[in-house]
């Protein structure tokens, strides 16, 4: 099951060889800076719900200092968790739970962001319960209904001490008239201070479209990020998961372009089948991959 699937049912129910001089030198002292990098727990969920402990500890272990949170029990057990393994959360991914929820469990787990990993899903969840069954709507009019939900989203989260922001999956970059995209309708219509974003950037690249080029565009707007990335070939309904630095995405640009734009947390995140490797395994993976641009 990828992650848009898990979503969906939620919603509808090498670093060691670089040198000490010369340019690698430079980037190596970069890295150095300590920047925190963290993981989004769905992506080792089978690993934390064998063995939670366990799991967040080898994630420490790695090098990750934060996790971005889903909540499979409760929020007070997940903060004990995370206590005892050292380990922060500043990021909420509320779809599984509900919005009134998710403002609750950040507030158990210390988190300032709460995030809607699917909202077009959402948006469609609450209309088939007010009698509107309907699919996601990814067209012009379905992004500015989009973005003055988030505004409201926005304006509840601001109200209780958070920070609400918008994920992305693929379908916000289609083209919905006038050589603009939804997502780019959602960065416009809504509140700078209300709607932030957490650019997924495996999705705006199976979406057609740079991540890089989002960053530099919008500075400010998107403190929050998942490095992602897919095998090649991926696309047309299938979307197998690759370690980073094993796919299609080069990510020394898109990390710098983020740090430019004001990226304050970059969680790693990747999509299934972990049929080659376990999911603790990528995750080691992926952190050596990423870390020297940290």
């Amino acid at each position: 099951m990828t992650r848009r699937q898990f979503l969906a049912r939620s919603a509808l129910c090498g670093t060691a060889a670089w040198l000490a001089t010369g340019t690698a030198g430079k980037a190596f002292a970069a890295a150095s800076q300590g920047k925190p990098l963290g993981i989004q727990l769905y992506m080792v969920l089978k690993a934390y719900q064998d063995d939670p402990i366990g799991a967040l500890k080898t994630l420490k272990s790695i090098g990750y200092t934060e996790i971005e949170a889903i909540i499979t029990s409760t929020a007070a057990t997940l903060r004990g968790q995370l206590d005892a393994t050292g380990l922060r959360c500043p990021s909420l991914h509320f779809d599984g739970i509900g919005f009134e929820p998710g403002i609750e469990a950040s507030h158990t787990l210390g988190a300032h962001y709460i995030v809607s990993s699917m909202l077009p899903a959402i948006m469609q969840k609450e209309a088939a319960a007010s009698g509107k069954p309907g699919e996601q709507d990814y067209s012009l009019d379905g992004a500015k209904r989009t973005a003055e939900y988030a505004n409201r989203l926005g304006e509840k989260a601001k109200q209780a001490g958070l920070q609400y922001a918008y994920h992305n999956h693929h379908l916000e970059f289609s083209d919905v008239g006038g050589g603009q995209t939804f997502y780019d309708v959602l960065l416009r219509e809504t509140q700078h201070d209300l709607v932030q974003f957490e650019l997924d950037c495996g999705w705006v690249h199976m979406g057609g479209k740079n991540p890089a080029d989002y960053f530099k565009a919008n500075p400010g707007r998107m403190p929050l990020m998942h490095a992602k990335d897919f095998l090649p070939g991926a696309g047309n309904g299938s979307y197998p998961g690759s370690e980073l630095g094993r796919g299609t995405l080069d990510y020394q640009p898109i990390m710098a372009a983020a740090d430019r734009a004001g990226l304050k947390h970059c969680f790693v995140e990747q999509e299934g089948p972990f049929s080659r490797i376990s999911q603790l395994d990528a995750a080691r993976i992926d952190y050596d991959y990423l870390r020297p641009w940290r």
